[in-house]
């Protein structure tokens, strides 16, 4: 991959990073000869044009004419104003210089990662285009075989595509080694299917669109001797509910954010009044249920054998949380006190959950999942965030819990900080940093997961993160490595070494590992989900509206359902009206001397693990659903 510049005379002439990086010194010495050069005439304006005042001021003390002294005093002055403002092109000349020379360095810095990258983009295609070959090399060479393969995993029809490729057979090496194709190639997939799906060509990744918004969890991929891939639809019915994959468009609504945030500097962001032109059309229940987005993850740790394998896909799972918010700068919906939100996948995916808001200064939420396949986790999540004037700085407090029904491994994380950056000017984007350790309670292997912050001069790929997963006695096994906005992979740890000493005087430690394995990759947002506040397949369905949900449910808030309809104004009147209606209820249980409120579905018990007191779920909920009994529910909307 080449850079190209044009040249004086018209014509393209690639360049490679080295030849810009010597262009710019050359550069730099140019000007300095050039500098030295202008200096040198400075120093003949300044002899000459003294020698010339000189003369001049000889010339005015002779006795001449009134007339001709007026004429030599103009021209003694003009030549003071001469000398002058060659001095001053010359200071400004030497400021530029300085200038340059303090930038240089900096320039170096940029022009090496631009030279790194191109060189790993290189590598990446290389690898890419070996595996493509590989493969195709395989399927030409592949007796043919059966095409039925026989699955227990299928509960309706099989869709079976088949793997099409371009190029020619390559002479690689046979000994070569490549890493999963079926995780890594570029191949595409042609897909026939019997219900609203036509011929196409799409990649692994781009299924999800292609079959009604069905998500890639849903899916099996067999291989069969022939080469032929046989995608099995898991756990859909055909009756299965159909979730929706798109919402109305985002209307186009300007607003002076800081006529609204110049009074609220240092100020919690919960206690600071906000249209709705600054939300999406979800709750914070319903941004906390989409961490659910790769629950897969944790069905395949529960089916693991190896605890330190499973931390390595619970560590996963802890980042995956985040991929949503990339491109999500826009604030969720403050919920009610005794707001819930539930959403049932047991048909679906195997888990049912359950948020309630249970305090609302500071504001707490609950949160409860149960899978029938092998696990169940629990968080109560308060929200600390302060706005600083440049940047906001959100603070999730609380644990989360992660248990593991069949072997009994209990692991326990906290978040790490989230900031929005540019809040007053320029382009809101998202950043996440600070550590991260997953403890697993029983066995007392933990991963440490460490969150770079974005730097502009960093060399580090943005949003990195990187982790060690050791067992109790402090070895470590697995090194993790990614982004948080993309993939996580894993690499097994063979060998160990002490390496030289870092910037700060402590010794490094050289780990020796083989290739790495994908543990986790995100999925591709929808189409058109610039339009749709950049929410994934999963948040589209989020707000839809469900028949039997609890009275109390975000899906029946009536100020987030006209935001998502488009109707702004209507919904900012809605949303004074709750938040006035909350208000009135506090000031009459404060008359009343009640003893506060009380979650319905969470109470409140000591962790003995942790030893934190937080609000746990009690039970009730499924069973009020089911018997469609909500005459315990307060009435909040």
């Amino acid at each position: 991959i080449n850079t190209h510049f044009i040249n004086d005379s018209g014509d393209e002439e690639p360049t490679t990073q080295s030849d810009r990086s010597e262009g710019i010194q050359g550069t730099l010495k140019t000007l300095i000869s050039k500098l030295d050069d202008l200096g040198t005439c400075n120093d003949l304006i300044a002899k000459h044009g003294a020698a010339l005042q000189r003369s001049l001021s000889e010339l005015e003390a002779l006795r001449v004419p009134v007339e001709g002294g007026e004429k030599v005093k103009g021209v003694n002055e003009r030549a003071t104003l001469f000398r002058i403002t060659s001095n001053a092109m010359i200071n400004a000349c030497r400021d530029f210089l300085d200038l340059a020379e303090t930038h240089s360095r900096r320039w170096q810095r940029a022009l090496q990662y631009e030279r790194e990258q191109r060189i790993h983009l290189e590598e990446t295609i290389e690898q890419l285009a070996k595996q493509h070959n590989s493969l195709e090399r395989a399927w030409r060479e592949a007796p043919t075989l059966s095409a039925n393969t026989p699955s227990s995993s299928i509960q309706m029809d099989t869709i079976t595509p088949h793997l099409s490729f371009k190029g020619e057979a390559s002479d690689e090496d046979e000994d070569t080694e490549y890493f999963d194709a079926m995780e890594d190639s570029p191949a595409f997939i042609t897909v026939t299917a019997t219900e609203n799906t036509q011929h196409r060509s799409v990649s692994p990744y781009g299924l999800y669109s292609t079959l009604n918004g069905w998500p890639p969890s849903a899916f099996h991929i067999h291989l069969n001797g022939s080469w032929q891939f046989s995608l099995v639809l898991v756990e859909y019915k055909t009756d299965s509910v159909r979730r929706r994959s798109h919402i109305p468009d985002k209307p186009n609504y300007s607003l002076n954010l800081w006529s609204i945030m110049k009074n609220c500097i240092g100020k919690e962001l919960s206690k600071i009044p906000m249209p709705v032109n600054f939300n999406e059309p979800l709750s914070m229940l319903q941004r906390l249920t989409e961490d659910l987005e790769y629950h897969e993850l944790l069905d395949k740790a529960a089916r693991c054998e190896s605890s330190l394998e499973q931390l390595c896909l619970v560590a996963a799972f802890s980042v995956s949380s985040y991929s949503t918010t990339i491109h999500r700068t826009a604030k969720p919906f403050n919920p009610l006190l005794g707001e819930t939100y539930e959403l049932d996948r047991l048909e679906d995916f195997g888990y049912r959950s359950l948020c309630e808001q249970v305090s609302h200064h500071p504001p707490a939420a609950s949160h409860h999942v149960i899978s029938q396949r092998g696990w169940t986790l629990w968080q109560e999540i308060t929200i600390a965030s302060k706005f600083r004037g440049k940047y906001l700085s959100i603070m999730p407090l609380g644990a989360i819990h992660l248990q593991f029904h069949s072997s009994g491994n209990h692991y326990v994380w906290r978040k790490v900080t989230s900031t929005v950056h540019n809040i007053i000017v320029g382009k809101l984007w998202i950043d996440q940093s600070g550590d991260i350790e997953i403890v697993n309670h029983r066995t007392k292997e933990t991963c440490q997961l460490k969150f770079s912050p974005y730097s502009y001069f960093s060399r580090e790929v943005p949003r990195k993160v990187t982790g060690v997963v050791s067992d109790s006695g402090g070895q470590a096994h697995y090194i993790l490595s990614g982004t948080w906005d993309d993939k996580i992979e894993s690499s097994k740890i063979v060998q160990s070494s002490k390496g030289g000493s870092g910037s700060e005087g402590k010794q490094k430690t050289v780990y020796q590992t083989l290739s790495p394995k994908l543990l986790w990759k995100k999925y591709p947002l929808p189409d058109n989900a610039e339009n749709m506040y950049f929410f994934s397949a999963l948040a589209l369905t989020l707000n839809e509206p469900e028949d039997g949900v609890g009275l109390t449910d975000s899906r029946l808030r009536p100020d987030q359902r006209l935001m998502e309809a488009g109707r702004w104004d209507e919904a900012n009147s809605e949303k004074q009206r709750l938040e006035e209606k909350q208000r009135a209820v506090r000031r009459r249980r404060e008359a009343e001397a009640t003893d506060g409120f009380q979650p319905q579905w969470f109470h409140k018990r000591t962790n003995a693990i942790t030893g934190e007191t937080n609000f746990v779920y009690k039970g009730g909920y499924w069973e009020a659903k089911d018997s469609q009994d909500w005459s315990m529910c307060t009435e909040i909307f």
